[in-house]
């Protein structure tokens, strides 16, 4: 017979001060933008991974594309701004 052992990471993984903090979750929070753009261009490009991409399928990854570099441009700009640096 096998005696059961917790195992101490496993107890104290989900411990009050492994807990994200307000700054981490308004980091998180700024970055929610980019973040989306690049799962919408994730989803268009995993669309057409398993066929021939159509005409409307290249479309949606440059628009998506697009976004993605608007929204990574805007919060490098947000960034720089509130940090007083350049980007």
């Amino acid at each position: 017979m096998s005696p059961i052992v917790t195992v101490q990471d496993a107890v104290t993984a989900f411990a009050d001060f492994m807990e994200p903090t307000d700054a981490e979750l308004d980091a998180i929070e700024r970055e929610m933008p980019a973040i989306l753009a690049d799962v919408d261009l994730l989803d268009a490009v995993i669309v057409s991974l398993d066929r021939t991409p159509s005409e409307l399928d290249a479309r949606r990854i440059r628009r998506a594309r697009r976004q993605v570099l608007a929204e990574r441009r805007s919060l490098a700009n947000r960034t720089s701004g509130a940090t007083g640096g350049a980007a």
